[in-house]
């Protein structure tokens, strides 16, 4: 395994102007060995191109990669010894299970006892111990895959392993199975893993660490729970739970938080004295630390209900607030308890806003 430090940015055109000009913007970054990480975000934001980096796929246009504090920007895949696993299976159809589990440890002359044994540790890690002398013509795109992943893990040499969407193709019961199964193979084997996804459930499943991209840019890294509780950027508060998090247009006005015609009043985790000189601010808070109140509660604001959804487990509302004197408008969601009364469509309610899980952000980035 490797340690892995990026020092660099990407793009595909020569002589690069602006951000947009690049499909990776500058960075720096550290995988450290034996780390699982997730590279999340949307299509186009760049996390297959930083894979392809890695792996030496692609050459980087400015700056350097090391392993384990060595230069290896310019080596191929090779000679990093990286493995990867793509979307789409990388098997051989007219070899049986066992010989393409095996096929890159033979590559490399290991020993037949030595192949023997770690064919069968990764087959019983995946559960295909049963399929080993079966021929990969005649399974399913789901199996199809599942050897896939066996190759890529089964080299105990290498310096890393990176996914590439691996379980786009796989049926949706079966993804979650292999999700838990990644990570339970990670604390066997300590391999260091990179995973590129879309998918914010497989991130968050699989990854010790996840970190969030969008347009060429790693906007943050950390745990689920410190991208969840404490998003540094508007992106990962959007991108990050389901549904996202709410966003108002604020400003600061008497020490008091101005959203539309409303003056909030606010407790000391506020940074007030930063609001302060901020100017225009949004006001960040996830739909789970939304609370129903009274109208003299500090925080709170009237809503409009314009929806009501039993989700069987918790109530998910969704009303709207003026945001500004040209009866602009805004959408808030709450999530409460099934114990709650709950409103109706069209009631006027207030909803506690502002507290110690309200988050604030100028120009996209967290104040404070």
């Amino acid at each position: 395994m490797a340690q892995i430090d990026l020092d660099l940015a990407h793009a595909y055109r020569p002589n690069p102007q602006s951000d947009a000009d690049y499909a990776l913007l500058p960075l720096k970054m550290r995988f450290r060995d034996g780390g699982a990480y997730a590279l999340l975000g949307p299509s186009g934001c760049g996390k297959t191109t930083m894979l392809n980096l890695v792996s030496g796929l692609v050459t980087p246009s400015h700056g350097t990669i090391q392993f384990d504090g060595k230069d290896v920007t310019r080596f191929s895949p090779q000679q990093r010894n990286i493995a990867q696993v793509f979307q789409f299976p990388v098997i051989y159809d007219t070899m049986t299970v066992a010989e393409n589990l095996a096929f890159p440890l033979r590559n490399r002359h290991v020993s037949p006892d030595r192949i023997s044994k770690r064919v069968g540790q990764i087959a019983e890690m995946l559960e295909i111990s049963h399929q080993l002398n079966q021929r990969a013509s005649g399974l399913t795109a789901d199996a199809k895959q599942k050897i896939s992943l066996g190759r890529g893990l089964v080299r105990e040499d290498v310096s890393a392993v990176l996914f590439d969407e691996p379980l786009t193709v796989i049926d949706p019961h079966l993804k979650w199975q292999l999700r838990r199964k990644l990570k339970q193979i990670h604390r066997e084997l300590k391999l260091t893993l990179i995973y590129v996804t879309h998918d914010q459930v497989e991130a968050l499943t699989f990854a010790e660490e996840i970190v969030v991209m969008t347009r060429g840019r790693a906007v943050q890294t950390g745990s689920a729970d410190a991208l969840f509780e404490n998003p540094r950027h508007t992106f990962v508060g959007h991108f990050i739970g389901s549904p996202g998090m709410n966003f108002l247009p604020a400003s600061y006005l008497d020490g008091k938080i101005k959203i539309g015609d409303c003056l909030l009043t606010h407790g000391s985790e506020t940074p007030g004295a930063l609001l302060a000189q901020s100017g225009a601010f949004t006001v960040g808070i996830r739909p789970e630390y939304v609370e129903l109140s009274q109208a003299v509660t500090v925080g709170a604001m009237p809503v409009q209900i314009t929806r009501v959804q039993d989700v069987g487990t918790y109530w998910m509302l969704t009303g709207v607030v003026r945001t500004g004197p040209q009866m602009d408008e805004a959408i808030v969601r709450a999530r409460l308890n099934a114990e709650t009364a709950m409103p109706l469509v069209g009631d006027m309610v207030w909803f506690k806003l502002v507290g110690e899980h309200t988050r604030f952000y100028k120009n996209e980035e967290m104040i404070g």
